[in-house]
């Protein structure tokens, strides 16, 4: 009995000290970033019989020193899936990326997802990775489908989805009616919804993104300040309600691409709570005749932005506060090639005692693109 009773208390002082630490981890000072160094997967690396690629997500597990990383293949190359592995550096590099383990998302008949050729309207579009140290489990987003066209209409909503470690489904949350896909120029547009997700308010609360402005919203970012409007959602994590939406402005696509009406892109593809209701936002901007991307990361205050919940278009009725952001890096002052960052999270302390963050690119399946993995030093 008393060895029972010593057990319990050394029990609930480790919970205790855990929390503690999850809290502290949750409320980050951050004036500026310095970079450390970069790290290159090799192109086609094969893992466990999978093919990596597509890294869009990036997660740490501290209690196991694992980093989590989502894959966004459609189940295309290889079944829907997320990677476990280990990052080894100091204050001077990385020295390796190590694959340990993957792991295959599994839907909610226990099945691994189908393809687009095997059914469109239940292929994943994975795009983020959190996971819950509370909880044990892992939450992850889809952006769903839309293709409208005279041949078909594929329709399918986007999704934020709770999974057991080992990748059995466990549940999915509700959406807000703003998120749901249309045939009408209504609601996410294709590829544009649910890039990011994070933690907050010790994983009581979740944010995610849309990665594009809705169409009731405003336009895609242009080359030129065009009012482009993207939505933060955040959630209760008990009730799995979507409790607040808040109105971010993107910056104008980064360069103009080439010839002038070719494809170009600003949006967000990830986002990562620093406490006291602020986030560091990525927007990654791309244009056609130019390789690299160039990244920005802003400090986003959503302390006085208006709750837009209610609200049914930004065009018609702007946010009376908007998101205030403060931009804490633009990576093309570094002067080295940039990939498409998708993907950040905190890693452990440096030997310095400030906070690592740790950047990771998706590759796109494509062999001149980067699996790049960046490493940088928060500066309180």
């Amino acid at each position: 009995m008393k060895y029972k009773f010593i057990n319990k208390i050394s029990t609930t002082i480790f919970t205790v000290f855990v929390l503690i630490n999850i809290v502290a981890a949750q409320d980050i000072s951050i004036s500026k970033l310095k970079f450390i160094s970069d790290y290159e997967v090799p192109h086609n690396y094969s893992f466990k019989g999978t093919t990596v690629g597509g890294l869009s997500g990036i997660d740490y597990d501290k209690e196991k020193k694992l980093y989590y990383m989502i894959s966004d293949d459609r189940s295309a190359v290889n079944p829907a899936r997320y990677y476990s592995s280990k990052i080894v550096f100091n204050d001077k590099k990385i020295d390796t990326v190590l694959f340990v383990d993957v792991t295959t998302f599994l839907n909610a008949d226990n099945k691994p997802y189908p393809n687009s050729k095997q059914d469109p309207w239940h292929t994943p579009d994975p795009e983020a990775l959190r996971y819950n140290p509370i909880t044990k489990q892992m939450f992850w987003t889809s952006e769903g489908e839309r293709i409208v066209n005279k041949k078909d209409t594929v329709l399918e909503n986007p999704a934020i989805t709770i999974i057991h470690p080992d990748g059995k489904y466990i549940d999915t949350f509700p959406l807000p009616e703003n998120l749901l896909m249309h045939a009408t120029e209504k609601g996410p547009r294709q590829n544009g919804t649910l890039e990011g997700l994070t933690f907050a308010d010790n994983f009581k609360t979740m944010f995610v993104n849309l990665e594009e402005p809705l169409y009731e919203d405003g336009p895609r970012a242009d080359a030129k300040k065009n009012n482009a409007w993207i939505r933060l959602f955040k959630y209760d994590v008990g009730t799995k309600k979507n409790i607040a939406q808040y109105a971010y402005e993107l910056d104008p696509v980064a360069y103009p691409a080439i010839p002038e009406n070719a494809f170009k892109i600003n949006g967000i593809p990830d986002i990562l709570s620093v406490g006291k209701n602020k986030l560091l936002v990525i927007e990654r901007s791309f244009s056609s005749g130019r390789l690299p991307c160039t990244i920005k990361v802003y400090l986003a205050d959503l302390n006085n932005a208006t709750n837009i919940i209610n609200t049914k278009s930004l065009k018609e009725n702007p946010a009376a506060h908007p998101v205030i952001k403060k931009l804490l890096l633009n990576m093309d002052d570094l002067k080295m090639y940039t990939d498409n960052i998708e993907g950040v999270t905190f890693g452990p302390d440096l030997p310095n005692g400030h906070k690592s963050l740790i950047f990771i690119a998706d590759n796109n399946f494509m062999l001149f693109e980067k699996t790049q993995v960046m490493l940088f030093e928060v500066i309180p």
